[in-house]
């Protein structure tokens, strides 16, 4: 990484690109590949969260991403999935040469070599309110990864984690706004058919959301799709 100052412009045109970006998974996978462009040597890259203790890949660009995040599941150990836990202490991780003898993560290095890994990165995505996963870029080539890219790496996280979270959000708010249509529908929908006031509208589609265990604004879209409820 030489020329820093196209790479800051590159950043910043992935900056306006990344909120340009319609929903969250386009957003994470111009992320991962915006890592294959900007990081010298990075041949593949992908985000991995952490659900319930288990590992999920999101917008990987090639297999090999996905096959090494399976890997640091079942071994419960590597770089990227030290990330994607730690809410503290290191942010990132490297390894510099899968062919080296491996001592700190000596169940997941043997195997990741046999998927033609040679060297690799995680980074954590965090922002001030949460932890969000980590970003894994990988080289076939052994000791590909220098000073200058890991610092490259480390900017592109930074502005990944703001992108990945801001997408998050919109689409958690587009879904709060879309349900609260949906059940003031359903709500209408009972009102107008049983005489029912809005509360006992409401009321009635709670009731049934709770004796049911389902959501209710599961309920409140089949009182939409059938004119009743089930």
């Amino acid at each position: 990484m030489d020329d820093w100052r196209g790479f800051a412009e590159q950043m910043a045109s992935l900056a306006r690109d990344l909120l340009a970006q319609e929903s969250v998974n386009d957003t994470l996978r111009r992320i991962t590949a915006a890592a294959t462009e900007l990081v010298t040597d990075c041949d593949a890259a992908g985000i991995l969260i952490l659900r319930g203790g288990k590992v999920q890949s999101l917008a990987p660009t090639e297999q090999v991403v996905i096959d090494s995040d399976a890997l640091q599941g079942r071994v419960g150990e590597g770089p990227c999935f030290d990330a994607a836990r730690t809410s503290s202490g290191e942010r990132q991780f490297r390894i510099v040469d899968f062919t080296d003898e491996a001592v700190r993560w000596p169940a997941y290095v043997p195997q990741a070599r046999k998927l033609g890994l040679g060297s690799m990165m995680g980074f954590l995505l965090f922002t001030e309110d949460e932890d969000l996963g980590a970003l894994n870029l990988y080289s076939f080539r052994p000791g590909a990864f220098t000073e200058a890219d890991e610092t490259a790496g480390w900017l592109l996280a930074s502005h990944a984690a703001v992108a990945f979270s801001s997408a998050r959000t919109h689409a958690q708010l587009q879904e709060a706004i879309g349900t609260r249509h949906t059940i003031g529908e359903a709500m209408g929908i009972l009102m107008g058919r049983h005489r029912l006031t809005e509360d006992q509208a409401f009321a009635t589609l709670r009731r049934y959301s709770q004796d049911h265990n389902v959501k209710l604004r599961d309920v409140a879209a089949r009182v939409c799709e059938r004119g009743a409820l089930p």
